[in-house]
């Protein structure tokens, strides 16, 4: 399934966002960036992602956010999410309800290598049906 998988990048860094979607796409993928959460659900009406990537700490409405409004709407509610963020400190709390919103928790600074096996590690898992179990970091 993850050969032309496509992936949605959603992060409002420009740069993380476009390097990202350059290594996916070298790897076979069809990225789609969007650099706000608002842009992300827009694209989501024209086309649904076999996964998203998703950026944490976004302006207006964060990843968290962006999340629940996903989850709202039947057809993406089991689309792989792995939320990719700098937040290192991020509570428990918080880390419960990524969780319970069936997404995945990789910390940056993420590493070219990493990225291809978590993406492909993120489409082979199919669709989600309940909080994803811990997964071991690659490498580990």
């Amino acid at each position: 399934m993850s050969a032309g998988a496509s992936i949605l990048i959603v992060d409002d860094d420009i740069v993380l966002a476009r390097a990202f979607s350059l290594a996916l796409q070298g790897a076979g993928y069809s990225p789609r960036p969007a650099h706000s959460a608002e842009e992300a659900l827009r694209q989501l009406a024209s086309a649904p992602p076999d996964a998203i990537i998703l950026d944490f700490r976004m302006p207006l409405i964060n990843g968290v956010g962006f999340l629940y409004r996903l989850r709202n709407q039947p057809q993406y509610e089991h689309t792989p999410v792995m939320v990719v963020t700098g937040e290192s400190y991020l509570t428990d709390e918080v880390r419960e309800e990524l969780r319970t919103l069936k997404a995945e928790v990789r910390l940056k600074p993420i590493g070219l290598d990493d990225l291809l096996e978590w993406t492909r590690m993120l489409v082979e898992s199919g669709p989600v049906t309940a909080p994803p179990a811990a997964r071991p970091q690659p490498g580990a």
